[in-house]
């Protein structure tokens, strides 16, 4: 089931219905776990066992962690957690990506080696549920929180259905006490919540599907050769394109959760104002940022040992979170990128520790991290590096014969609409959504939803699964 659907809609109205009813809490939160199945059955039923089992191991390895009084029996919980989420994600996700390779690899020995097709599907959300268990049985390993206080709360925690699928990656310490006691939104959290969904799903249907996809599968799909107008306008498509999806999407799972009276931590803050990749990544896909950062960036040394240790951790980081994305060697590319990209940044900032970049200095450099960060998405989108050394040069004028691809049409659209995405991050660079709306008048507020809205049932049915759930 995803969120851009009239089967949504139906399935959301029924669950605050039943949300509202006078049951117990208890009941109440038996209602939103049965929800929260239904969801993600919507996809494939037998998927769920999946979430049984990283519910059920995680629960009992956190209760095992509490009782152990050895410390090799802590390892022995710890291990089995990580060991069973890691196993499933690598064997769904990785499988036929490391049998290639295998193949790959044999064959340039010398060896011919066939093997069976993988032919295995990837769960909708399972690098999403898995790192969220994890984050749990680390936190109680690492003495971070406390176990939670009865299955049921954790069950629901893993499987809560705004988050389910493709985030924000939740953390224990920031949901399951929310389930303590009982919650209902008040008026004024349901208009902000209903509100923030059809921010997302305008964002999704109407930017997202309906004009800046269709531009960038021209080019990247396509086995035409583009120039340089057309690999700058798919290319600043598809960067406008991956955060009206995937931000749409976490805009919409944590209105959703709004409307039921809980609380959800912001995933993007206006990332295309970024200066500095370091800014990027508090900004783009916070929770899994904080996430890589905590229990790999960390534990791998951080900056606590040395210059050399610090840009190790940084890039076995950065390459490690590409992976996370797909099981392609263009998504690690993605990471290493943005590796190299920090690293150079720290090297930088460490350089000129006492520089001070004045107003038109600021913006240059925002422009030029978003156009670093343009070069990236070419890895990202692409589904092999022959396509994207291709993109490249058209994107640097390497491609001198090349025919027009995009229409005039498209290429106004794609202007229009990424200029305009990048004036509202500048704009709202140092600004809450929240401010903001507080401070309009009301009356201004009731028209813009009402015009996104209308825009939302008039794209409705050109829209597509969202992005990150191949992830």
């Amino acid at each position: 089931m995803v969120f851009n659907s009239l089967t949504f809609i139906v399935f959301f109205a029924c669950v605050l219905t039943l949300h509202s009813l006078p049951f117990g809490w208890t009941t109440k939160k038996i209602n939103l776990l049965i929800a929260s199945y239904l969801f993600y059955s919507a996809w494939n039923p037998p998927f769920v066992i999946l979430l049984w089992v990283s519910t059920v191991v995680d629960w009992y390895a956190a209760q095992g962690l509490v009782k152990a009084r050895r410390q090799s029996a802590r390892h022995a919980w710890m291990l089995l957690s990580v060991v069973a989420n890691l196993g499933m994600l690598g064997y769904f996700k990785y499988g036929q990506f490391l049998l290639d390779n295998f193949t790959a690899l044999m064959s340039a020995a010398g060896i011919a080696y066939h093997p069976a097709h993988y032919d295995i599907v990837l769960p909708v959300g399972i690098s999403f549920y898995t790192f969220a268990t994890m984050s749990y049985t680390l936190d109680v390993y690492l003495r971070r929180a406390a176990p939670a206080q009865n299955l049921l709360d954790y069950a629901l925690f893993v499987t809560f259905f705004p988050h389910l699928v493709a985030g924000p990656i939740m953390r224990p310490t920031e949901l399951v006490p929310q389930f303590a006691q009982p919650r209902r939104a008040n008026a004024d959290q349901l208009r902000f919540g209903i509100a923030l969904m059809t921010l997302g799903l305008f964002n999704k249907i109407v930017l997202a599907d309906s004009f800046l996809s269709q531009v960038a599968e021209r080019v990247y799909d396509s086995d035409k050769i583009p120039g340089a107008l057309d690999a700058w306008a798919a290319t600043l498509a598809f960067s406008g394109q991956i955060f009206c999806d995937f931000a749409g999407y976490s805009s919409t799972a944590i209105g959703a959760a709004l409307c039921l009276g809980f609380a959800m931590p912001d995933n993007f803050r206006f990332p295309y104002a970024a200066v500095g990749f370091s800014d990027f990544w508090r900004r783009w896909h916070i929770t899994l940022s904080s996430w890589l950062r905590d229990y790999l960036y960390i534990p791998l040394g951080g900056n606590r040992h040395g210059a050399r240790r610090t840009y190790l951790a940084l890039m076995a980081t950065m390459l490690l979170g590409g992976l996370w994305h797909g099981a392609n060697w263009t998504f690690v590319a993605w990471g290493g990128l943005h590796g190299v990209y920090l690293a150079v940044e720290r090297a930088l900032r460490a350089r000129f520790a006492n520089y001070r970049p004045g107003p038109v200095m600021f913006v240059l450099l925002g422009l030029l991290t978003y156009t670093l960060v343009n070069v990236t998405w070419v890895f990202f989108r692409a589904k092999t590096f022959g396509k994207a050394w291709t993109v490249l040069r058209g994107m640097a004028g390497f491609n001198g014969d090349a025919r027009p691809i995009l229409a005039t049409f498209s290429l106004l659209s794609v202007a229009a609409i990424v200029g305009a995405l990048l004036l509202t991050h500048w704009l709202m660079r140092a600004r809450t959504l929240e401010s903001v709306v507080a401070r309009t008048p009301p009356m201004v507020v009731s028209l813009v939803w009402a015009l996104m809205a209308f825009a939302i049932i008039i794209a409705q049915g050109s829209g597509s699964a969202f992005i990150y759930f191949q992830f």
